[in-house]
């Protein structure tokens, strides 16, 4: 049994190498703009899917239709989905790979080891980062202006959703297992970019982000952000949402759900994370204002 594998692993790796060689032939005599593209990460599909034409895309990762983290479920449909195997990789013959840094990392060095192009993006915690993201893969696609392009579509969002005013009314961002997302996080910018001042900026975090839920009942926000519903999971890490004293204090104070799979990556789709919290702070400030007294005929 162990000699077929080690047989069968030599046979891939040697056609491997001939893919490789194959491809990096054909690159020498032309420098096209890619057209058999994979992404590894699933950010790296959201962006894809801006830049470039479904024709152009070889794979995503089948995370890309997963709405539970994907917000371009729709059109990632009918797409190859791959898994984050080189073998997966090779056959689909790519004349460029696209992974996030710090993922899929196995197959990342196995691929570059075999002459593949492979362009690794930073992986974004702002909206700075991930326009980096985006002119770098732009420029990996070969249509820069594209790129621009997509990023200016996305400020003008962002510009439109701006606060009128200086009041920042207090909002947390709370998720299962007591996690508070704070600073250097995507919802974080989100919360700034939408007038809010993120309490879990200056709250008492502790191991892996977490809140505890006596600090939320006695320090409530002016807004909570639900990635999660109380009953989307059934285990033990969501007790903190389905607990009784979280449940009063949803019941007294405004919240909003805010998709995880919206803020998950960093890509323009966070823009409608912005102007759904615009809204409800333009909600609560309307709350505090007295009635205007109507006068009498």
């Amino acid at each position: 049994m162990r000699t077929a594998r080690k047989a069968a692993s030599i046979l891939l790796l040697g056609l491997a190498a001939m893919l490789a060689a194959g491809l990096g032939a054909r690159g020498a005599r032309a420098e096209m703009p890619p057209r058999r593209i994979v992404s590894l990460t699933v950010c790296t599909d959201q962006l894809l899917l801006d830049l470039v034409d479904r024709g152009s895309i070889a794979a995503l990762t089948y995370l890309a239709v997963d709405p539970t983290v994907s917000m371009r479920v729709e059109d990632a449909r009918g797409l190859k989905g791959v898994h984050w195997f080189a073998e997966e990789v090779l056959a689909l013959q790519p004349d460029l790979v696209i992974a996030q840094e710090y993922s899929a990392t196995g197959a990342v060095d196995m691929l570059r080891r075999l002459g593949f192009r492979v362009v690794l993006v930073p992986l974004a915690t702002d909206f700075e980062g991930m326009r980096r993201a985006i002119r770098i893969m732009a420029e990996a696609v070969g249509d820069k202006a594209r790129g621009e392009a997509v990023i200016a579509a996305f400020d003008k969002r962002i510009a439109a959703a701006r606060p009128d005013g200086p009041e920042r009314p207090r909002a947390l961002a709370y998720e299962v297992n007591s996690v508070a997302l704070g600073d250097g996080s995507l919802v974080d910018a989100a919360l700034e970019a939408a007038g809010f001042h993120n309490v879990a900026r200056d709250a008492p975090l502790g191991p892996g982000g977490r809140l505890p839920l006596e600090e939320v009942v006695a320090h409530p926000p002016d807004l909570i952000v639900l990635a999660n519903t109380p009953g989307e999971f059934r285990s033990i890490v969501g007790d903190n949402l389905r607990h009784p004293a979280f449940a009063s204090v949803i019941a007294s104070r405004p919240h909003v759900e805010v998709p995880m799979a919206q803020w998950l990556c960093a890509t323009p789709n966070i823009a409608g994370a912005v102007e759904k919290l615009g809204a409800e702070r333009r909600a609560l400030l309307a709350a505090r204002s007295p009635s205007k007294a109507v006068p009498h005929e």
